[in-house]
């Protein structure tokens, strides 16, 4: 029986930082052997946003030594980046003719990369969604890895399947949220109200994959904490809660027990072992990401485009007959 495919993929617009690790690649690292598994470096969704060019390419770089340095296996799993494969975007222009005004006005996202970029509101932004959809129905992709603040995205995409559908015949395959409940929202050091970002204006917000070991000691030590003193997993406690999370998924613990190893003890001494916890991750993967080269990287994304257009060429194909403007 055929693997279930999923489709998933990060933007190069910065460091990952271990919020998007485990709310997403520590997932498909865990799902690799049970699944028909692409990931892609997303930049054309980077660019709504400026970037250097210098820094973008350089990132695109990062973000796929990434990858690998924290366990995709390139021989289980077709890496490549999205630009490399130009049906993205055309899928994205013939989705655009079915998708609705309405639809992505109500996209969260928009509205808070609209609040936070005034100056920038440009029309890629209000289609990034679109081009979303795309990246996942190109792939007749099964199950997309999502966090519980991206289900608007995957909604967007089942609708404008089943739409197209409708009008001209099944076509696209109608994708499912995959969602890992435990760790999958990891929440800001500074504001354990707020997902943790690498855009936060503050970078006490997020701890990235190649801050050095000391600056994310730092960083733990700083951490907001909540009322009194007493570790426990309780919602009122959104800071504590947000800590115990980042404990467990590093150290594999259950949280129940973490509890009750500090039991007694205050949020110095959690603090100061988590600290050790974070770096100590942190120079493991280090280690492995320094030895990833540029030529390395730059090959492995050319052979996932080679095999990635082969399959994106086929369903471009069947969307252009069923449409009508293949004759």
């Amino acid at each position: 029986m055929p693997k279930k495919r999923i489709f998933s993929g990060v933007q190069p617009t910065n460091n990952i930082h271990i919020g998007n690790y485990f709310g997403a690649i520590k997932n498909w690292v865990d799902v690799q052997d049970q699944f028909d598994c692409i990931f892609s470096v997303v930049d054309l969704h980077a660019i709504t946003v400026y970037q250097k060019p210098e820094d973008l390419r350089q990132n695109i770089f990062n973000i796929a030594k990434t990858y690998l340095a924290l366990g995709i296996n390139p021989k289980k799993c077709l890496i490549f980046q999205q630009s490399d494969v130009k049906e993205h975007a055309e899928l994205c222009w013939l989705l655009n003719s079915i998708a609705k005004m309405g639809e992505l006005e109500r996209m969260t996202q928009y509205k808070d990369k609209s609040a936070s970029h005034p100056e920038n509101i440009n029309v890629g932004l209000f289609d990034y969604p679109v081009l979303m959809a795309a990246d996942i129905l190109l792939y007749d992709t099964q199950a997309v890895p999502v966090g519980e603040d991206q289900k608007q995205h995957l909604e967007l995409a089942r609708d404008l399947a089943i739409r197209f559908n409708s009008l001209y015949g099944e076509t696209f395959v109608v994708p499912e949220p995959m969602i890992k409940k435990e760790g999958c929202r990891i929440m800001g050091l500074d504001n354990p109200l707020k997902k943790m970002s690498k855009s936060a204006p503050s970078t006490y917000n997020y701890i990235s994959l190649l801050d050095t070991p000391e600056e994310a000691k730092k960083k733990i030590m700083k951490a907001v904490t909540d009322s009194g003193s007493e570790i426990k997993f309780d919602l009122e406690k959104p800071a504590v809660c947000n800590l115990l999370t980042i404990y467990s998924q590093l150290s594999g613990e259950l949280i129940s027990n973490i509890v009750e190893k500090y039991t007694g003890k205050g949020y110095g001494d959690f603090k100061k072992d988590l600290a050790e916890l974070v770096a100590n991750f942190l120079v493991d993967f280090q280690k492995k990401f320094n030895k990833i080269s540029d030529k390395e990287v730059k090959k492995l994304l050319e052979d996932g485009a080679d095999k990635a257009r082969k399959i994106a060429a086929k369903k471009m194909e069947e969307v252009k007959q069923k449409i009508g403007i293949k004759i």
